[in-house]
């Protein structure tokens, strides 16, 4: 019998592939990790929007900038010092705030600001992994559509100490689930929830709601109550601050503001893609629940939160949008309530919406950046310390949110200019006027108009005390205050010198 060739000494040949092969491999679970490091990813890339703008692309931002100007200058700059006053007090409103301080010292205040927004998104997705990963000791599905909620319209907008909190309140939840059945777990918490606090109250809220949450899951007695007593400590600072008073109101036409608000969700640069997102979170949640994959260490917080964004105002304590704010957080806990083994090829697909989110994000930031750029090019022509009416020109029809409500606060920024677009509402903000009237502030610069309705800045009242008009907007103006002559142009914006009384100051 001749001896069988060892087959180390034939030739190579073609392996024919196994057609199976394959699809087993899709269709197999993945390794518990295999999530981990996929969602870690999608967090490092959150950022990318900051990483292709200069200036941020968020509505609120310059004003936000502008306060920290204001206040980090203490009284310095002596045109500051006349228009603006500062009242430093204990809030839960103060995370950037605080931490505007050392960023600005390492960085200066506009690359601080910028670094210190470019690390909310990337906070806020670990946040979600880690509550996944401390609940299952895996990611799959559920963070991964999470994710998708990263970028959500608090976040676009501006709501710094809100979008912190609510980073902070996702790590301090995961830590309150590491450390079950620790005796002293509770006293740790005190100062935790009281720090979530003071970054912002909503955040304080959230993490109150997903301890309770897990708790009622574990015990269903009145000891789930009793749980977030760590989390009382607030409760005292908000008695003896008062942080808690101020504008409180859900406006006229609510069960229709409601509606808009649950529709507009996941709001940002396109209609139907934000919609659709929309639709498609509210049809894997109504598939999860049917099919009782929700976990409901999760799910209960989940629904309190959209149960919550029904029966709060809309003004709360100061802050507007305060119920708008939690959907979003509601659609996030709710995901992360998924409870489903995905196989390998759905966990890879799922990434899909938070990229395609992510992506028309990032190209709107670096076109509208770019565009920023040229407007600011105007307050070469301002002198400092002047007087600016900014005039934002806002069409009701947009759906995208309009990242330039708040631009002209940068003449504050750079030319310690008194400026009408602050927030600095007396008894609410830390922020006051010293000069200018009560009106002019926040939303005096927003001029809200229809398709092809004309925009008449003859009469617009802020400019009748001020030395200049910056005027932001796609449409041009039919008419200007008398005397005005335009300095500078961009596609988008103009400066205007004009002609009045406060123009000698």
């Amino acid at each position: 019998m001749p001896a069988c060739p060892d087959p180390a000494l034939l030739p190579d040949r073609a392996v024919p592939p196994d057609p199976a092969r394959a699809p087993r491999f899709l269709a197999a679970s993945p390794a518990p990790r295999e999530g981990l490091w996929i969602a870690l990813a999608l967090a490092v890339l959150s950022c990318l929007p900051f990483l292709v703008a200069s200036y941020p692309q968020m509505t609120d931002y310059p004003s936000h900038l502008a306060r920290y100007h204001v206040m980090l200058d203490a009284g310095r700059s002596p045109f500051l010092a006349r228009y603006y006053g500062f009242d430093w007090r204990w809030t839960g409103n103060l995370g950037a705030d605080l931490l505007i301080r050392p960023f600005a010292a390492v960085f200066g205040l506009e690359r601080g600001g910028w670094l210190l927004g470019a690390l909310i998104a990337p906070l806020t997705a670990l946040g979600v992994i880690a509550v996944e990963w401390t609940l299952r000791r895996r990611v799959g599905i559920g963070t991964l559509l999470a994710l998708a909620t990263v970028w959500s319209p608090a976040l676009v907008m501006g709501f710094y100490n809100f979008c912190l909190s609510l980073a902070f309140a996702l790590l301090a939840f995961a830590l309150w689930v590491r450390l079950d059945g620790r005796a002293w777990r509770g006293a740790l918490f005190v100062p935790i929830g009281l720090l979530v606090w003071v970054c912002h109250v909503s955040g304080w809220g959230v993490l109150g709601v997903l301890v309770f949450g897990y708790e009622w899951q574990r015990r269903r007695t009145i000891a789930a109550f009793l749980a977030p007593w760590p989390l009382a400590l607030p409760f005292v600072a908000l008695l003896l601050t008062a942080s808690g008073a101020g504008l409180l109101g859900y406006g006229h036409a609510v069960v229709a503001y409601k509606r808009v608000i649950w529709l507009m969700a996941l709001r940002d640069q396109v209609r139907w893609l934000d919609i659709a997102s929309l639709g498609l979170i509210l049809t894997l949640l109504l598939g999860a629940l049917a099919w009782r994959r929700i976990d409901g260490r999760l799910g209960w917080a989940a629904l309190l939160l959209a149960g919550l964004t029904l029966a709060m105002p809309r003004h709360f304590g100061g802050g507007d949008y305060a119920d708008y704010r939690l959907i979003a957080v509601a659609l996030m806990i709710g995901c992360l309530a998924i409870a489903y083994p995905a196989p390998r090829w759905l966990l890879w697909l799922a990434p899909l919406l938070f990229l395609a989110r992510l992506g028309v994000t990032t190209v709107a930031w670096h076109d509208d950046s770019r565009e920023l750029e040229q407007m600011l090019g105007a307050l070469d022509h301002v002198p400092q310390g002047a007087r600016v009416a900014g005039a934002v020109a806002m069409d009701t029809a947009d759906w995208a949110l309009d990242p330039n409500g708040h631009v002209p606060s940068y003449a504050t920024v750079r030319r310690d200019a008194l400026v009408n677009s602050h927030f600095a509402v007396p008894g609410v903000h830390m922020l006051r006027l010293k000069q200018g009237s009560a009106g002019f502030i926040d939303p005096s610069q927003r001029i809200l108009h229809g398709p092809g309705q004309p925009i008449d800045l003859a009469a617009f009242a802020p400019a009748r005390e001020a030395d200049f008009l910056w005027y932001i907007g796609r449409e041009r103006p039919v008419r200007l205050p008398r005397g005005a002559v335009v300095i500078h142009r961009t596609r988008r914006s103009f400066l205007a010198r004009l002609a009045n009384p406060a123009s000698a100051r």
